[in-house]
């Protein structure tokens, strides 16, 4: 998957999950009396899902960007030693 592709499916792909992820949120809501009578716990496990999910995919996109830098600037520093 070449990166015009990774770009378009998550410019088309990520509101479409929210979007699903909401109506699924709202139709938990209406239809189980649990999720009514504790909406404080109920709405942070809602909250918390996606946020964790982005939180992580960030880190490990940070963590994969960095580990390539260092790649790049260690193999830098033995070219100039040598």
């Amino acid at each position: 998957m070449n990166s015009d592709d990774k770009f378009a499916f998550l410019v088309i792909a990520t509101p479409l999950i929210g979007l699903i992820y909401c109506g699924i949120g709202i139709t938990l809501m209406i239809s189980n009396e649990t999720i009514r009578e504790h909406p404080l716990i109920s709405g942070t496990i809602f909250i918390l899902i996606p946020f964790l999910l982005a939180a992580s995919t960030w880190i490990r996109a940070s963590a994969k960007a960095y580990k390539n830098t260092n790649r790049s600037q260690d193999s830098e520093i033995k070219n100039r030693s040598q």
